[in-house]
């Protein structure tokens, strides 16, 4: 993905917003290897933000894409939910199986510590024509949405159609393979996603929304890192 920094972020070198200073940051560390400072090298991220710590910098980063009211409001109130953002793993180990699999376990993890009933956020397609991407969008889109009646929408000055290809026309199995290796396993183990797409030109994706309730998931990713809720 080729974003596109900020000056701030060119002088510093990281990649930073406002919400990084009020979540919490899981991390994959290879102790093994170190970065130009001398430090453990961290190979996978995630940014975790919960209800309390979206309040305190003005709402979820989602929201600037998509509406969350609708799904907020048809949640019980006792729902625990948690934002999913800023996935990344380092280029040269994105080839290993392994990073993936300890940034899933960890959060499992944090999900189990803080019994989180919902996941939710923004999961993006590389690229920004969607036109290329009208099989990933349209598979979604048709074969995985979330419930009407808890259904987010993108903000109307942002929202992008995804339904570019009739549901008779795809094929289940091309439209999954289609699907970026996060965004995959995300479908793989159960989530939903929410109604249009959203281009971000700054990161040079194309966002879709995912709604991942914890009873939903996939047994077998269930067992597999070790959740018990």
């Amino acid at each position: 993905m080729s974003a596109i920094p900020t000056q701030e972020m060119r002088d510093a070198r990281r990649d930073f917003d406002k919400y990084d200073l009020v979540c919490d940051h899981l991390l994959v560390v290879d102790r093994d290897a170190h970065d130009e400072d001398g430090q453990p090298l961290v190979v996978g991220t995630y940014r975790l933000t919960r209800e309390k710590d979206a309040a305190r910098a003005g709402g979820f980063y989602t929201s600037s894409e998509y509406d969350l009211s609708r799904m907020l409001a048809g949640l019980d109130p006792e729902t625990k939910y948690l934002e999913l953002g800023r996935s990344c793993i380092l280029k040269s180990y994105r080839a290993r199986p392994g990073t993936m699999q300890l940034l899933w376990k960890g959060l499992m993890a944090y999900v189990a510590r803080f019994d989180i009933d919902l996941m939710f956020g923004c999961a993006s397609l590389s690229g920004t024509d969607v036109e290329q991407l009208a099989l990933p969008l349209s598979y979604l889109h048709h074969f995985h949405p979330m419930p009407a009646d808890l259904r987010v929408r993108a903000r109307p000055e942002l929202s992008v159609e995804m339904n570019r290809v009739p549901a008779g026309a795809i094929d289940a199995r091309e439209g999954l393979r289609s699907l970026p290796p996060l965004l995959k396993g995300y479908v793989r183990a159960g989530c939903c996603i929410g109604e249009g797409a959203v281009i971000d030109r700054q990161f040079g994706t194309t966002d879709v929304f995912i709604y991942f309730p914890l009873s939903g998931i996939d047994a077998r990713y269930k067992s597999r890192f070790g959740l018990v809720k």
